[in-house]
Order: structure tokens, then C-alpha cells, then sequence
């Protein structure tokens, strides 16, 4: 049994933060670090005292974490960054936030003896002889402590504190992963009272000028060690107790949004009942359902709706009166299917659980369905099945797929999952351009800022007219260069979307075949791929990993400007003058043209065999997709006595599933490659390593067991965390991962890190292979996937009870027996409305007994931890 727990933050924004340059302001920007490790750093806002970043990140971390720090900087071009306050969260704190964190929260001073990482390896053990009796302690080692010294490193001993009697262990110089393997005995005396007695053991940093610099304590309890007679392992160093001073305010405040999700993961086979259940009515939907049988099912509800009209259809039934009400009665044919009727019953846990969804959850309750079917190698049947049923109640064209259905969010969440690398290679270069450019762009003239205009033209500033005449060519040119790329990439979007959008093009067109719907079918394609998937990643690029960071202002309007043109064309031009936005109509004549190049291309996008599917079915994304890629600076193997400019050479990678592979341009012919499955660790490399910054290391393991690692450079802390987590994701599985490595590098016959002077010790630091960014490269994880749903369904649990199981017999038309009551012209109404009551209930009654036995399984597994805590009596050991 596992542990899942994913921690989602969002930094949104400060306000009244302390001035810290001679201009009166500051350029503030945010470090996050969860246990002392920095993961995320947002942008730079210039020249601000109330900085905006609406940055957010989501991650997962496998073993748990302790704590989450904000640390609020202030940039300087000359000299070190200034400190403004920090943020400091505790995982207990975050977890009694069962919805999550959203508050202004005051940011507090920074104090060094806080600011506490690492563990200790020690042993204690209470020694009886026939008349003495010692407690012994024994310090072996300490790793990952926080650095004091401006080399990046400390010089660490060790203090233990014991009835007023203090000792101390050597000075190891110059590491943050000391080896003291020293022992200490002190004798108890008899009837010495050890009530609320305890043993310290707290690690300093030695400094020979001033005080000794605070490297973190652990207390054991004296009464609890008699009792068990040893401890032993690795612990985690805490501070001194001391409360926070927020200072009033007085520092500023940040907006947060922080939520964690932490989740107990059993074993497979608890999950797999549910999980049957959801793929059930996927794989036994009838493959020749069309509108033929939707028109046959819908007169037969006509007529018997007075008898539904409780049992949960009531919604669908006004509608299909007044709009069947003449309709022939000749339906009982297109009943005679039983496979058709239990589809459009259609009474499944699938649907039931949309219903107890919220619209905020349901995204989430989306990528995770999708993610399980693509496991199951069963995703476009699922698309298909729930695009089927939102087509076939739809009766307007117009509303198709507009709301926040689950069918909706399904294909949107599937478009990023398996088509995100497409939309890279589609998108790229022209945003890059976008953002390289920084053109002042403007359209609305209550906007245009002539101040603003004077890079335009070396003229000096240009009216209005002619500001709004260079924008639209510059608008044009990009919107060309989109659609370009759009309209020519038929063959690298995945043939699993290609085949997803002829499925949902073939519904639509069943469902609306007259003349004058036929653009319906087109417009059901363009609005996921354009409105969902192109329009918002041009508007957003990094929340599509298309960038780092959020576009400034300027180029943030290019963008507006951009995504909205697009819009209009995935709209296929037909609300264009309809809008209060009439200064877009220069851009009308450009998307109007667009629009036959649109169609051609989607008619060629769908123009795919079904067949060759079924291998991407159960992927993500096709192995030899390239995953991440981008310019990286190497180590030289061989540079180890070279200066450090020429020791790193600047090489571009690719990163796929398959392999990690680097040459010195994009378009260099031979590349060099690594097997991905070859990886056994991916890790960060200590600044003092190499004194350089944002620096990792990916070690491999040849056929003949020997351990090689290669030293990457990143350009910032952010690309750092990126790639680290990318690699990981590809290596996740590989069976040979390591479980510790050195974070420094063997130089002049030993490791910088620990000292060792053995090449081939064992590594000093625990690895942190699983603990990754959250995006679209997630591995797929069924058992994870199928626990959220569970989640959903358990907090929908009573509704569930509430509609299928105890309301259902009052508008069934049944007495208590089961028999039907009423006069007799509506028996037959009856019949079919116990039928339909009947299967209801069976279908909610297996839904609610598969929740049952996963909730009674949890609650095993809580009693069984509960039991091995209770017998634990000392800080938890690593």
C-alpha cells in the first residue's frame, strides 16, 4: 500500500510590500521551497510594490513533506537579492484546510535558526548491568544540512544535552554530510525520577569568528526509551520552539491558493470491481446506435413520461411532448433491440457520477476518467460513448457541447493529455516569435496609448489612424502564421485525436442532417480544437508549457488580440459583427477567408482509418514523441582539470520515453543517445560541486553494472526543476532507480559532498525520484485515478441513496408489493416504467456496494496504521 499526496499552489498576488530600492519600490518576485528544496520561482514583477504573478504549480510528492515556505525577493542587478519576508506553512496546518487555503496572509522575518533541514543517523540504548546503568548514544552521521558558510557548505558537530551534562563530537569540516560514528555513555543513577526527563542531540556549525550558527535538534523522551530499551534510524532535525512574529503587516501580505490531496492508495485488486463497473456501459454500447433509435426511444418517452416523469427524466420530458407530440406509434420495432434500450436507460455508474460532480470538480473528475480508459485501452470508445449521449439530447445546434458537461470536459482534457506535444510543435515558434518581438499592438481605440508607439516608428510617435493600421498588419501576420501552421499539420496531430474528432463528426451528422445544419459538424470539431485547445494556449502559453512565464502587458494584449481572431475562426465567422467589439471588424475580410481553409482542413483531419489506433489508446502520447527538448549546457566528461568556461558545452536535447539524446544544434545530423530505461537516478548537483547554479545530474547504469553520470546546466531554477521532473517521469519506471546518490562530484580523490574518498561508496543523499511537477506528462497511474473517483463517489454517496434508492417508488406508479396501481389505460405504461425503475436500482445498489467495500477496506488499512503508530514512541525515523 501507497501514499499519494499532491500539494497545488497558486501564488496570486502581493500588496504593501516594504520599499527596498533608492527609487522608492522594489521588483519583487517569489522563491517557493517545500523542505528547504526550492521548487518553483515565479517571474520578476519591475518597479512594484502590489506585484501580480497568478502563478500556480502542482506537485507530487510520494514520501509526504513538512513543510511549504514563500520566500518574498527583492531582484538587484548589482550584488545579492534582498530578503523582503517569508511565508511559512506547516503540513498539518495546510491538511485542517480540508477545501484548501485562500487568504491574504502576512509575511514574517526571516530567522536564521529556523531555517532548518537535514536528518541525523543515530543509535540509542539504555545498557543494564548487575548494579549500573547507562543510557548510550551513538552519532553516526547527518545528511542534506543546511548550508552556513558563503563556500555553500558548514562545518558540523554534533551536542548532546542529558541531566544537565553536555558532550560534543568533532568538527567535520567543510560538508554538509558528516561522518562522526562517536559514542557517548551516561550512567543513571538509581532513583534518578525520569518523568518528563528527555535526551537532546542538537547539530551546530562550527564559525571562528562569532557565535555558532544553529543546524537543528531532536528530543527523545527518556520514559519512552526505557520502555522499549533502543532507538535507531534516521530523523529529521527540528527548530527551537518559537512563535512566528508577523510584525503587524508590516512587511506586506501574499495571496494564496494552497490545497492538498492526500490519499491512502491500495492495492490493485480493490480497485479493479470499480473499475469494471465504469468500463462496463463503454464496452457494451451498441456500435450501430444512431438517430435512428434515439428518435425510436424518444417517442416511446413521449408517451410514458407522465409515468417518469420521478424517476429522474422529468427534465427531458416537457421537451419531447411538445416536439413529438405528432409522431407515429410505431416504435415497438426500434424497442425490440434490448441493447439499445439499456443504453439510452443508460442508467451507469458513468453518468451517476456526473451527477453528484460538482462543475468545480469536474474537470478533475475528467482527466482522471480519461486517464483510466486510456489505461484500459478504451478511450475513444469512452468519448464516444459519453459524446454520443450529449449529442443525442441536444436538440438546439446551437448549445452543442456549451455547457461544462462531463462530455465536454472529457474531450477537452483528452485534447491536452495526448495532443499537447502537437500543439507545441504547431505553436512554438510563432509565440516565441511573439514574445521576442514585444510589438505594441492595439485595436480598440479607447485603448491606444500613443506613448506607447514610439518603437514603431523612428519617426516618432504615430496618430492613432496609423497605430491601428500597423497593428492590424502585424496582427495579420501573425494570425498567418497560425493558421499556417494550424491548417498544415493534418499529419502530426495523433492519429488516437484524429480518430476521436471523425467519431464526434459522424454523431453530429446523424443527429443534424438537414441542409440547413450542415455546418453543425464542423463547428463540434472546431469548437474543441480551436475555442479549447489553439485559442487558449495562444492566450495563455504558460499553462500550456509553451513558456516559463506569463507574457507582460504588452505582449499579453498581442496575444488577447491573437486568440480572440482565432476564436472567430474556429467559430467558422459566423458571429463576426455581432459583438460590442466592432474595432475588430478590420480583421473580418481575413477571417472570412479562413474559414474554407478551416473545413478543408478538418474533412482531411478526419479522413483516418480506425485501425492503428489501439496501441495510443493505452499511452499518453506515442514513445518516440519528443517530451520536452530545448538547449542545455553539458559537462565534458573529460574537462575535470579544465577551467570552468570551457568544462560545459552548450548541446540541444531531446527528451522522448524512449531515449535522452543531445547534439549540438536541432538540426546536427548525429546525435548522441541514452537509453531511457538505462536511468536510475535524475538529481540536483550542489552549487558548491562545480560553484555553479542549477545544476543536475542524470546517472546510468551500463549492461556490466557500472554507474555513470553525465552534469547538465540549466539556465534558472525553473528549467532546473522542469527538466528534473521530466526525466523522472520517463524513468519512473525503470526497475534498477537507486535509492541514494552523492549531490557533489568526485573531485581531487573524493567526493565534495561527503568527503569519501571511495568513488564508489554508497551515495550520501536520499533520492527523490518520484517527486515530479504535475502537468500533462503525468504517467498514467490506474490505481491513483480509480481512488479519486472513488473520492467523488463517496461524497456523493448519500445523494446517490436520496434519488436512485429512496425517492424512486413515489412517481413509479407501483404499490408497495410491486404491482401497479391506477386505472387500466396506463398498464402498459407501468410495465415499462417498473422495468425502467428496476434497472435503476439494480445499476445504483452495484455502485453503492463497490463504494462500501473500498470504504470498509480504507478503514482496515487506517486500523492497521493506527496500530503500528501506537507502538511507536519516538520521533518518526527515516
Amino acid at each position: 500500500m501507497a501514499k499519494n499526496t499532491t500539494l497545488y499552489f497558486r501564488i496570486i498576488e502581493g500588496r504593501n510590500l516594504p520599499a527596498k530600492d533608492v527609487s522608492g519600490t522594489s521588483d519583487p518576485y517569489c522563491i517557493v521551497k517545500v523542505d528547504n528544496e526550492i521548487v518553483a520561482r515565479t517571474a520578476t514583477v519591475w518597479r512594484n510594490l502590489n506585484p501580480f504573478w497568478g502563478e500556480e504549480y502542482t506537485l507530487h510528492l510520494p514520501m509526504g513533506f513538512h513543510n511549504l515556505s514563500f520566500y518574498v525577493m527583492d531582484e538587484d542587478t548589482i550584488g545579492y537579492d534582498d530578503v523582503i519576508g517569508k511565508i511559512s506553512l506547516n503540513k498539518e496546518h495546510i491538511a485542517a484546510h480540508l477545501r484548501g487555503i485562500d487568504n491574504w496572509i502576512n509575511l514574517t522575518r526571516i530567522n536564521p535558526d529556523e531555517e532548518i533541514q537535514g536528518e541525523i543517523h543515530l543509535g540509542l540504548e539504555i545498557l543494564q548491568e548487575q548494579h549500573t546503568k547507562a543510557l548510550r548514544c551513538q552519532l553516526i552521521e547527518a545528511r542534506d544540512l543546511a548550508p552556513r558558510d558563503i563556500s555553500g557548505t558548514s562545518d558540523p558537530f554534533a551536542r548532546v544535552v542529558f541531566n544537565n551534562k553536555t558532550t560534543e563530537t568533532a568538527t567535520i569540516k567543510k560538508t554538509r554530510f558528516p561522518h562522526w560514528n562517536e559514542v557517548f555513555e551516561f550512567e543513571l543513577e538509581d532513583g534518578l525520577p525520569t518523568e518528563g526527563m528527555s535526551i537532546t542531540v542538537e547539530v551546530w556549525d562550527w564559525d571562528m569568528v562569532g557565535k555558532n550558527d544553529f543546524l537543528g535538534k531532536v528530543d527523545f523522551n527518556l520514559d519512552a526509551l526505557q520502555k522499549t530499551q533502543m532507538a535507531k534510524g534516521w530523523f529529521r532535525l527540528l527548530p527551537f520552539e518559537k512563535n512566528e512574529d508577523d510584525v503587524g503587516g508590516k512587511l506586506g501580505a501574499l495571496r494564496l491558493k494552497i490545497r492538498l490531496a492526500e490519499d491512502r492508495i491500495l492495492p490493485s485488486m480493490y480497485y479493479q470491481p470499480l473499475i469494471d463497473l465504469l468500463v462496463e456501459p463503454v464496452i457494451a454500447q451498441p456500435k450501430n446506435f444512431n438517430a435512428e433509435y434515439s428518435v425510436g426511444f424518444n417517442r416511446w418517452l413521449a408517451e410514458y413520461s407522465q409515468g417518469l416523469d420521478d424517476c429522474g427524466v422529468a427534465a427531458a420530458g416537457p421537451t419531447i411532448r411538445t416536439t413529438l407530440s405528432g409522431a407515429s406509434q410505431d416504435y415497438d420495432a426500434d424497442l425490440a433491440s434490448t441493447d439499445c434500450l439499456n443504453w439510452v436507460e443508460d442508467m451507469t455508474p458513468l453518468t451517476m457520477l456526473e451527477e453528484v460532480t460538482t462543475v468545480e470538480s469536474r474537470q478533475d473528475v475528467a482527466v482522471t476518467l480519461v486517464k483510466i480508459f486510456l489505461g484500459q485501452g478504451l478511450v475513444l470508445p469512452f468519448l464516444d460513448y459519453l459524446n454520443m449521449r450529449e449529442v443525442n439530447k441536444t436538440t438546439d445546434p446551437n448549445t452543442l457541447f456549451r455547457s461544462n458537461s462531463l462530455a465536454s470536459k472529457a474531450m477537452e482534457q483528452f485534447m491536452k493529455l495526448v495532443g499537447m506535444p502537437y500543439l507545441h510543435e504547431v505553436l512554438r515558434q510563432v509565440i516565441n516569435r511573439i514574445f521576442d518581438e514585444k510589438k505594441y499592438i492595439e485595436l480598440d481605440p479607447c485603448k491606444i496609448d500613443l506613448n506607447k508607439t514610439r518603437r514603431i516608428s523612428f519617426k516618432g510617435s504615430l496618430s492613432e489612424a496609423g497605430v491601428r493600421e500597423c497593428s492590424q498588419e502585424l496582427l495579420k501576420s501573425y494570425l498567418t502564421d497560425v493558421m499556417d501552421a494550424i491548417v498544415g499539420s493534418v499529419e502530426q496531430c495523433p492519429s488516437v485525436m484524429r480518430v476521436a474528432f471523425k467519431q464526434l463528426h459522424k454523431r453530429v451528422e446523424e443527429q443534424f442532417s438537414e441542409a440547413d445544419n450542415e455546418d453543425v459538424k464542423y463547428l463540434a470539431i472546431s469548437g474543441f480544437l480551436f475555442l479549447r485547445f489553439f485559442a487558449p494556449a495562444i492566450l495563455t502559453p504558460k499553462l500550456f508549457s509553451l513558456r516559463d512565464h506569463h507574457a507582460d502587458t504588452r505582449t499579453g494584449r498581442t496575444l488577447l488580440l491573437l486568440a480572440k481572431a482565432v476564436q472567430s475562426i474556429g467559430n467558422l465567422g459566423l458571429q463576426l459583427g455581432h459583438g460590442k467589439e466592432q474595432w475588430m471588424t478590420p480583421l473580418h475580410p481575413f477571417i472570412l477567408q479562413s474559414v474554407s481553409c478551416v473545413k478543408d482542413f478538418l474533412d482531411k483531419l478526419i479522413d483516418i482509418d480506425n485501425e492503428g489506433t489501439e496501441l495510443q489508446q493505452r499511452v499518453v502520447f506515442h514513445p518516440s514523441v519528443t517530451i520536452k527538448e530545448g538547449y542545455l549546457h553539458k559537462r565534458k566528461a573529460e574537462g575535470v582539470n579544465l577551467v570552468t568556461r570551457f568544462t560545459f558545452k552548450k548541446r540541444y536535447f531531446w527528451l522522448s520515453s524512449e531515449t535522452l539524446s543531445y547534439a549540438k544544434t536541432p538540426d546536427w545530423q548525429v546525435r548522441s543517445s541514452i537509453p531511457v530505461q538505462r536511468i536510475c537516478a535524475v538529481e540536483r548537483v550542489d552549487e558548491n560541486a562545480f560553484q555553479q547554479l542549477h545544476m543536475m545530474q542524470i546517472i546510468t547504469q551500463d549492461s556490466e553494472a557500472q554507474l555513470h553520470i553525465m552534469y547538465i546546466q540549466c539556465k534558472n531554477v525553473n528549467e532546473l526543476n522542469q527538466w528534473l521532473s521530466a526525466v523522472r517521469k520517463a524513468s519512473i519506471y525503470n526497475e534498477r532507480m537507486l535509492p541514494s546518490f552523492h549531490p557533489g562530484s568526485y573531485r581531487s580523490n573524493r567526493w565534495t559532498c561527503c568527503l569519501h574518498t571511495d568513488k564508489t561508496v554508497r551515495g550520501c543523499s536520499r533520492t527523490h525520484s518520484a517527486v515530479t511537477l504535475g502537468d500533462w506528462s503525468d504517467p498514467l497511474d490506474p490505481d491513483v485515478e480509480t481512488q479519486t473517483v472513488y473520492k467523488q463517489l463517496l461524497q456523493g454517496r448519500e445523494k446517490l441513496k436520496k434519488k436512485y434508492l429512496e425517492s424512486l417508488d413515489a412517481g413509479t406508479g407501483l404499490d408497495q408489493e410491486g404491482r401497479p396501481q391506477g386505472d387500466g389505460n396506463k398498464e402498459a405504461g407501468v410495465e415499462r416504467s417498473r422495468c425502467f425503475h428496476d434497472r435503476r436500482i439494480s445499476a445504483a445498489a452495484r455502485l453503492l456496494d463497490v463504494i462500501q467495500d473500498l470504504e470498509r477496506a480504507h478503514q482496515a488499512f487506517e486500523r492497521r496504521e493506527k496500530e503500528e503508530q501506537a507502538n511507536e514512541m519516538f520521533p518518526e525515523p527515516y
